[in-house]
């Protein structure tokens, strides 16, 4: 019984610790946050130059101010159908880290909604399924009035996407052009 209280005082402390501010999305029906200490920027949809044998979820790179960041396509990554381009779409520049080192990637969402404060009290853990499903990357499920928010660990999101390798690629086939 003791170790049952343990652990659920752990797990109330972990929660206490994922509350703060995050910038909410959409990907069609569904609504996503991601801490807003890893966003460094959002920008309007531009045009993403393709670069080639890359995976269907890497739509590409865009050149912001002089920096090339690889571009992700969060809806293709999360194995949905991809989405025609509106004026609402746009590109959320976020700061990961992998292997030690800070990267700036893009992801693409078909729009940004609002940053909210979200308490401990109102996050839940990621639902457990069984051993076949990785719900690794999501930091827990935020509760806004009626609504559930899916909360993203943006660096897991991006890491089985291996951003290391795609950004050393991307560098690698700019500086052949």
């Amino acid at each position: 019984m003791a170790n049952a209280t343990v652990q659920l005082e752990q797990i109330r402390k972990d929660l206490t610790e994922k509350e703060g501010k995050y910038l909410t999305f959409a990907l069609g029906p569904e609504e996503y946050g991601l801490e807003i200490l890893k966003v460094r920027e959002i920008i309007g949809y531009m045009a993403i130059t393709a670069v080639p044998q890359m995976p269907a979820y890497v739509k590409g790179v865009i050149n912001l101010r002089g920096q090339v960041i690889p571009v992700i396509d969060l809806r293709s990554k999360f194995g949905m159908n991809t989405a025609t381009v509106t004026e609402e779409t746009c590109i959320i520049v976020v700061e990961i880290r992998q292997d030690g080192r800070k990267f700036s990637t893009g992801i693409v969402v078909d729009h940004v909604q609002e940053v909210l404060d979200i308490d401990g009290e109102n996050i839940e853990e990621a639902p457990q399924f069984d051993s076949s499903v990785n719900t690794d990357f999501i930091m827990g499920m935020g509760k806004i009035g009626d609504s559930v928010k899916i909360l993203l660990d943006i660096d897991k999101v991006l890491s089985m996407s291996n951003i290391k390798a795609i950004s050393d690629a991307v560098v690698d086939s700019t500086e052949k052009l």
